[in-house]
């Protein structure tokens, strides 16, 4: 079973395992929420980051020991653990951030103190709506113009990529600070309503209809490489975050192909259409 999408460890499995796995305990786990604007999700307390999770994102706890919470993504069902104090009871998110970056202040006045930095695709609970701010759960004030209500969504995954232009490349990055490839493309996905798995091989299973060799690329396609997907912008160029240019970049696909394979990473292994959306 692949560990990423398995709740269970040397200690605890989720109830919904029991029969599949062998555990010295099963629970059915406990509902939080992300209430750091970024944590790391590991692959062990302490260890490699595998993805991030955003303020106010869902997870399901099956275990919080020394500091660390054993949990499950309800974005994507990625599983790892996340530093127990970036967790915490919450309000159901009504808004999320739908601009590359904001801040939400102590007051409804942009010279007041910022009390912190949230990424596209956060997650907030508003309250008040004033003027020009809305208040969230948490007592903060964040400009109107940088949110969204939860239901509307982008029509144009392209289009959340592009917002992303020059962002620093990051392994295992999701948010505007540092993002990958797959995080990029599920970023993307995520905005316009589409759900989508964490890691570029799971992207390749999941995602889209297969494309045959020598059928034409057209905006919105995925093209993949073993452990690197990049998205297309139109027939010729596609956007990926890379850690060539060390950043979300613009790249013609054929010198894009010509280099990764030049490097020793090998060639395509597959080219999916995603379902037709119209642009924004």
């Amino acid at each position: 079973m692949d560990r990423r999408l398995t709740p269970a460890n040397a200690r605890v499995a989720a109830a919904h395992l029991r029969g599949q796995v062998e555990a010295p305990r099963f629970v059915e786990g406990e509902a939080l929420r992300v209430v750091v604007p970024v944590a790391d999700l590991f692959s062990a307390p302490g260890g490699r980051r595998d993805r991030q999770l955003l303020m106010g994102q869902a997870v399901t706890v099956y275990e919080d020991l020394d500091g660390w919470a054993f949990v499950q993504t309800i974005k994507d069902g990625y599983v790892g653990y996340v530093a127990t104090n970036a967790l915490g009871d919450a309000l159901d998110p009504t808004h999320w951030v739908a601009v590359p970056a904001t801040h939400s202040y102590s007051e409804a006045d942009i010279k007041s103190p910022e009390t912190d930095s949230l990424s596209f695709g956060s997650q907030v609970s508003i309250v008040a709506e004033l003027r020009h701010f809305f208040e969230t759960s948490q007592g903060d004030f964040i400009p109107k113009k940088h949110l969204r209500p939860l239901e509307k969504r982008f029509s144009d995954p392209v289009t959340v990529a592009q917002l992303h232009f020059g962002v620093p490349y990051l392994w295992g990055g999701n948010s505007i600070w540092g993002i990958d490839c797959s995080g990029l493309v599920q970023a993307a996905m995520l905005a316009v309503g589409k759900p989508c798995p964490g890691d570029s091989d799971q992207q390749e299973a999941a995602l889209g209809d297969a494309l045959m060799p020598d059928a034409a690329l057209m905006r919105g396609d995925l093209v993949f490489w073993k452990g690197h997907v990049g998205m297309m912008v139109d027939a010729d160029t596609m956007i990926h975050a890379n850690a060539h240019h060390m950043a979300v970049a613009y790249e013609p696909i054929r010198s894009a192909t010509l280099r990764v394979e030049a490097q020793g990473d090998g060639p395509v292994t597959a080219r999916r259409r995603l379902e037709r959306v119209a642009s924004n």
